[in-house]
C-alpha cells in the first residue's frame, strides 16, 4: 500500500543514485568514448530492468498498451538518450562538480514544461524555491 508521501521517499533515492551516477561516470569514463560509455551503461540497464520487471512479476504484454502511451514512452526514450550522451560528454570534459548542477537546471525546466502544457500551476513559495534552484545552478556552474 502507498501513502500520499511515498513520492517523496522515491524522489530523494532517485536524488542520490543521480549522484552516484555522476560520479561513477566520470572515474568510468576516463578511458573510454562518451557516447561508447552511455551505449555500455545503457545496455546493462536494460538487462538490470528486464531481470526487475521479470523478477517482480510486472511484466505484461506491451501491445495491449495504447498508441498514445507508445508515442509518448518512445518520445521520453528518445529524450532520455540524448540526455545520457549530452551528460556524459559534459561529464567526460568538465567537472563533475559543475556538470552535474547544470543537469540539474532540469528541475527549472520541468517546473516551467510541466505550468506550459501539463497545466500544473506552483504556489508563489513553490515558484520562489524554483528561482533559488535557477539561481544555484547558475551560482554553481558558473563560480571562478
Amino acid at each position: 500500500m502507498t501513502t500520499p508521501n511515498d513520492w517523496f521517499f522515491w524522489a530523494v533515492l532517485s536524488a542520490c543514485f543521480a549522484a552516484l551516477t555522476a560520479i561513477f561516470a566520470k572515474v568510468g569514463i576516463q578511458d573510454v568514448d562518451s557516447d561508447l560509455a552511455t551505449l555500455i551503461r545503457t545496455v546493462i540497464i536494460v538487462f538490470v530492468l528486464a531481470a526487475f520487471v521479470w523478477y517482480a512479476g510486472k511484466w505484461s504484454d506491451p501491445r495491449a498498451l495504447s498508441t498514445r502511451t507508445i508515442v509518448f514512452l518512445s518520445l521520453s526514450a528518445l529524450a532520455t538518450g540524448a540526455s545520457w550522451v549530452c551528460y556524459f560528454r559534459a561529464l567526460q570534459i568538465g567537472d563533475a562538480s559543475k556538470v552535474a548542477p547544470v543537469d540539474k537546471f532540469s528541475i527549472v525546466l520541468v517546473a516551467v514544461f510541466a505550468f506550459a502544457f501539463l497545466g500544473e500551476r506552483p504556489s508563489v513559495r513553490e515558484w520562489l524555491g524554483i528561482i533559488l534552484v535557477a539561481s544555484g545552478v547558475l551560482l554553481l556552474a558558473f563560480r571562478r
